[in-house]
């Protein structure tokens, strides 16, 4: 009889790409990731994974088995889900995805909340980009996402994947102190042609919806400077590199060097929760979006004052 656990390690292999990813996941040493495999090919006498460069691949073998662990995989959630439901409280594990600002402005609270109200649930929180945390909701590697979207790129969601709305998290123009817009009040996408852009790389949402934004305004953006966290776009407009379009959320207090200007419109991103829907009747995952929606009115509400 195969091992579900062993099922498990292969599956999340799978799933992250990598035995070490598959192994931060799962909470486990990548040794003891890369031992579960091995005793499930010498159960299956296959070779489930191959070696390529300095990573690995899965067998054709191996995605037939991956394939039958889901299966089974979610049979287990669909038990877990209904003991959980007939106790009608929120226990167990809860595996979070959350993408930066996210994970730094509003789940620390909500965690801290849910541990203090929920002692019987065991919040896991990973910090990971939309792009690839709603596809790992919808396989089974995650429980909960926070996501976000904007409004000229929406956010796509699988099949099988429900959401619900967290809120809004408006974005601003931050610029060195003696730019010229510095002490405008607001600024109009027309008026941002031949500036020097600090973004997020290529395939992030905020990257994305500059290069459309302008360029729907009649501007090439010109990015000098790509960095992935909001921070170090924060400290590069410090240093009079360029300019650069921040959400608020998480992002703390500004140096004293840079200068919030509004833009018009203002550009406006959406915090979404998902989960797959066969999970959906999970005390847990109710009560998890309830208060993540509960928390984000005062989150939103935060003005970061520039420091001095």
């Amino acid at each position: 009889m195969l091992d579900l656990q062993r099922l498990r390690a292969l599956h999340a292999v799978s799933v992250h790409g990598s035995v070490g990813a598959a192994a931060a996941a799962l909470g486990y040493t990548p040794s003891a990731v890369s031992q579960q495999i091995t005793k499930l090919e010498r159960e299956t006498r296959t070779v489930l994974l191959e070696r390529e460069g300095r990573g690995v691949r899965l067998t054709a073998e191996a995605h037939q088995l991956v394939a039958a662990a889901q299966e089974l995989l979610s049979i287990v959630e669909r038990a877990e889900t209904e003991l959980e439901e007939r106790r009608g409280v929120p226990a167990g594990r809860l595996t979070i995805a959350a993408f930066a600002s996210a994970a730094r402005g509003l789940l620390p609270g909500v965690l801290a909340d849910l541990a203090r109200r929920h002692p019987a649930l065991d919040t896991r929180l990973s910090e990971i980009d939309p792009h690839l945390s709603v596809g790992m909701v919808a396989k089974g590697a995650l429980d909960l996402v926070v996501a976000h979207d904007w409004d000229i790129a929406p956010l796509r969601v699988p099949p099988g994947v429900e959401q619900a709305v967290i809120g809004d998290d408006r974005c601003t123009l931050l610029v060195p102190r003696g730019h010229a817009f510095a002490g405008r009040e607001s600024v109009r996408r027309e008026e941002l042609g031949g500036e020097r852009w600090v973004c997020q790389p290529p395939g992030r949402v905020c990257h994305d919806w500059l290069m459309r934004t302008l360029r729907g305004a009649g501007h090439e953006p010109e990015i000098v400077h790509q960095a992935d966290e909001n921070p170090t776009l924060v400290a590069l407009v410090a240093a009079g590199l360029g300019v650069s379009l921040v959400p608020r959320l998480g992002r703390g207090p500004l140096p004293g060097g840079v200068v919030e200007v509004a833009l018009d419109p203002a550009p406006v991103r959406r915090l979404y929760a998902l989960w797959r829907t066969g999970v959906s009747r999970r005390p847990a995952i109710a009560e998890t979006v309830r208060t993540l929606q509960e928390h984000w009115p005062a989150v939103a509400a935060q003005t970061p004052a520039a420091a001095g």
